[in-house]
């Protein structure tokens, strides 16, 4: 019995007692054939869950250029300069890329990477939409079978065998708090993304380690989401009318901090009654004589080394990958 997903042409031809020719043609040109005809062709083939090569007709190799760049939401900023130093890089390598954005959708994250497999791509770069140890998608198996390169991003797939390229985490939560420590304050507020999210743990275990070697007294209070805008601005916003004032709002990511600083708008405050700051630039806060201090990271350099780890495996399928870091930088 045939494999699922690993039918052919030839496959459905012999079932359906018609030629490869006939059947070819009712896949790829379906007007040029009888409607009875091209029913019972699509019937086998969905029985067979035959799966088109979408570059068998163009391509005279084998070899794919094409890689596929999987992330959980394109609205979060921090993307922007990681995709364009994947697209960058892959048109000097000649390569092209088919980008996904899951948003934050387990079924939308499957689907992808069921697409990219039927596209027979040469590799995958992957940032899941979760990074909580209880997450096992039901695709990973199939995507270790594949045997094709696949490097993780940002978010690391507990239990997965690939390399990744990550941001050190801990040591930007531990740094961001000795900056606001340094400045005299000492009640703290941390918004972050969910509450078994390993990157929200990190961040937050080099806030705790900051503030432990403290010799002052501190205060450290802790609200959960996601890594959107406005599940942070309804946290904070019902935090602030509980009528708590911490000396600063520590935002465990972009999305966050932006949600933050709504949420004090909204309550007639400014950074001169609580200071804020993020992991990560906020954009454009400069532009309005307002920026708010952060540790950023080289989104830019993420994206390219995670780029280059996956085009290097690629083409040297020999080659074997290690987890990089990309360390944070504290812009006051």
């Amino acid at each position: 019995m045939t494999k699922p997903g690993k039918a052919t042409i030839t496959d459905i031809a012999r079932r359906v007692n018609m030629t490869t020719v006939t059947v070819s043609r009712a896949l790829n040109q379906p007007e040029k054939v009888k409607k009875e005809t091209l029913a019972q062709i699509l019937k086998v083939a969905r029985e067979l869950n035959y799966v088109p090569n979408a570059f068998a007709r163009n391509l005279k190799s084998r070899e794919s250029r094409l890689f596929g760049l999987i992330t959980a939401s394109l609205d979060n900023p921090f993307y922007g300069e990681t995709i364009k130093a994947i697209t960058r890089e892959a048109k000097k390598r000649d390569y092209s890329l088919l980008l996904f954005d899951t948003d934050g959708s387990p079924e939308l994250e499957a689907r992808a990477v069921d697409t990219l497999l039927s596209y027979q791509v040469a590799g995958i770069i992957l940032s899941v939409i979760s990074d909580d140890d209880d997450y096992h998608p039901a695709y990973l198996p199939k995507l270790e079978m594949a045997d094709i390169p696949v490097v993780q991003i940002d978010r690391k797939l507990a239990g997965a065998p690939f390399a990744g390229v990550y941001l050190d985490n801990q040591e930007s939560g531990y740094q961001g708090a000795r900056a606001l420590l340094a400045q005299g304050h000492r009640r703290f507020l941390v918004v972050g993304g969910p509450q078994r999210s390993n990157i929200t743990l990190s961040r937050i275990e080099g806030i705790r380690r900051a503030l432990d070697e403290n010799r002052e007294p501190t205060t450290l209070e802790v609200l959960h989401g996601d890594y959107t805008q406005a599940p942070a601005r309804e946290a904070v916003n019902a935090y602030l009318k509980s009528g708590k004032r911490p000396d600063a709002i520590f935002g465990l990511n972009i999305l966050i901090t932006l949600g933050s600083l709504e949420a004090m708008r909204q309550h007639g405050l400014s950074r001169s009654d609580i200071e804020l700051f993020s992991i990560d630039q906020v954009p454009y806060a400069g532009v309005f004589g307002d920026p708010i201090p952060c540790i950023s990271h080289n989104t830019y350099e993420l994206g390219l080394s995670a780029v280059n780890m996956l085009l290097d495996k690629i083409e040297n399928p020999l080659h074997r990958s290690a987890d990089m870091t990309v360390k944070g930088k504290l812009l006051r």
